[in-house]
């Protein structure tokens, strides 16, 4: 399977009146048009809730507290382009707590559960969707009669997304691809990247993307590959080389699905998607 560079499903048509997006000033091959961060209000609610704050940049962190006041910072996983601004946005906006997973990126708060009490005017659930990291979840947010997830790098606008090996592990990725793809008909709001119609559908095309990829690794195997550089060679052939040290984390995780151990240690590097 090829290059994976468009949209994975229909781009949503309009967002509902209480979200909004302000992308972060980063953009690149690894994060796409930048950090999408996403401020959900609740009509006629007084506090709002920002997903992601993105990097340390302090002309998007005036952008985001301009929306204030806000309740809380909700996080999607721990990678720094989603998280670098968040101590500083809690001062922003006057100490707002940072709820995230992970402990290290939690701010003012105690570290997010299923249980969490997340009251803002909104019907927000978190949902467990381990894979591209540990920490990795997802929310799907509800007003009314209108429902969205926000999938940060689980599901992304376009392209897919990198298992980040060791942190990622795709068996994990897998069942939460699964997960995700029962919510059909829901808009996804992803980390990177424009608003997919359907995240269902958008989960189904990443599976399918995957499960080739895993076709195409135990090929590469079988005709005699025994590294991960030897398994990108033959598999990511058509990726740019720019971007092979980030295939070779796929790899790894692909790898270690199979029950196949690598010889040589993890690939360097920091990174997210992968086309």
């Amino acid at each position: 399977m090829g290059p994976v560079t468009g949209a994975a499903g229909a781009l949503a048509d309009e967002l509902p009146e209480w979200v909004t997006l302000v992308r972060a000033p980063n953009p690149g091959p690894m994060t796409l048009d930048g950090t999408n961060t996403w401020v959900l209000r609740a009509p006629g609610a007084e506090h709002a809730v920002v997903v992601d704050p993105g990097p340390a940049d302090e002309e998007h962190l005036a952008a985001l507290a301009a929306h204030g006041p806000v309740g809380f910072v909700l996080i999607t996983h721990g990678h720094a382009d989603h998280t670098e601004g968040a101590p500083r946005l809690s001062e922003l906006l006057g100490g707002a707590p940072v709820l995230a997973v992970d402990p290290a990126h939690t701010v003012g708060g105690a570290p997010l559960t299923p249980d969490t009490p997340l009251d803002a005017g909104l019907d927000i659930r978190l949902l467990s969707t381990p894979g591209h990291t540990a920490d990795s979840v997802c929310f799907l947010v509800g007003h009314g009669d209108e429902r969205v997830v926000l999938t940060g790098d689980t599901i992304l606008g376009r392209g897919t997304t990198v298992v980040a090996h060791p942190d990622g592990h795709l068996g994990d990725y897998l069942s939460s691809l699964e997960l995700l793809a029962t919510y059909r008909g829901i808009r996804a709001l992803p980390g990177h990247g424009p608003a997919l119609a359907d995240c269902g559908v958008a989960a189904e095309f990443y599976l399918a993307h995957r499960r080739a990829r895993l076709d195409q690794v135990r090929a590469a195997v079988a005709a005699g590959a025994t590294t991960a550089p030897e398994v990108v060679e033959r598999v990511y052939a058509d990726v740019d080389r720019s971007l092979w040290w980030a295939a070779e984390w796929s790899v790894r995780a692909q790898l270690e699905y199979l029950g196949v151990s690598p010889r040589e240690s993890g690939a360097g590097g920091t990174g997210l998607e992968l086309p």
